[in-house]
């Protein structure tokens, strides 16, 4: 197995160990604390946006190993056309180990990037599913008064995406930075309106004749 193969099979059981972190029956607290542990920390949105151009990688490798078993199926049918369509095999020894041997090869790298594909399709869908579970019982608490917890309630509540927390603070904190300087240049505009009123106002002074004792 080349080494991006391999690097591929590593990611697809980081995935099935995640995956069973995630069904992994916990106490409520916990698992909100969890859920909004992973919704803040800007690591996990950075690796996110790492694993997406990942996948992007992991698609074109999946493409490529399809390819590889349609060729290999197509050498095999014209082996078989030029043996006459007889009871024979339709490679004789080596070559038909070395076909078998590529065929064999292209579809385990086929089915391992497809299911490590579809994997991130379903641990995606389920992080969504148990956060909105998390929600609705977040609310029933709320509706029976037996949660005390209201701000880890509140982030559960805007908890979306991997990271997505951490990605809006930055935004605010960008929004708030521009606000700050819009100010200060609104406050040095006022200075130099002021400094030309004044101006304006000393020139019409000076221009004015002065009145005889």
């Amino acid at each position: 197995m080349t080494l991006y193969y391999t690097l591929v099979f590593m990611l697809l059981v980081a995935e099935m160990v995640l995956f069973m972190a995630l069904i992994v029956p916990l106490p409520f607290t916990v698992r909100r604390k969890l859920f909004t542990f992973i919704s803040e920390n800007p690591l996990v949105a950075k690796a996110q946006h790492g694993l997406k151009i990942t996948f992007i990688f992991i698609l074109i490798l999946f493409i490529d190993s399809v390819n590889r078993v349609y060729r290999v199926q197509q050498e095999l049918a014209i082996a078989t056309e030029n043996n006459g369509g007889s009871g024979k095999a339709a490679v004789l020894g080596h070559e038909r180990l070395e076909v078998q041997a590529r065929k064999f090869y292209s579809q385990r790298n086929m089915y391992l990037c497809g299911f490590t594909l579809f994997l991130s399709l379903i641990l995606n869908r389920t992080y969504i599913m148990i956060l909105e579970t998390l929600r609705l019982e977040e609310k029933v608490k709320q509706y029976e008064g037996t949660d005390k917890n209201t701000k880890e309630a509140e982030k559960l509540a805007v908890a979306g995406e991997p990271g997505e927390i951490a990605r809006l603070k930055r935004e605010l904190a960008r929004k708030d930075q521009d606000l700050e300087n819009l100010k200060k240049q609104a406050a040095g505009l006022h200075r130099e309106y002021d400094d030309l009123t004044e101006k304006y106002a000393q020139t019409q002074e000076d221009g004015l004749p002065k009145k005889d004792k």
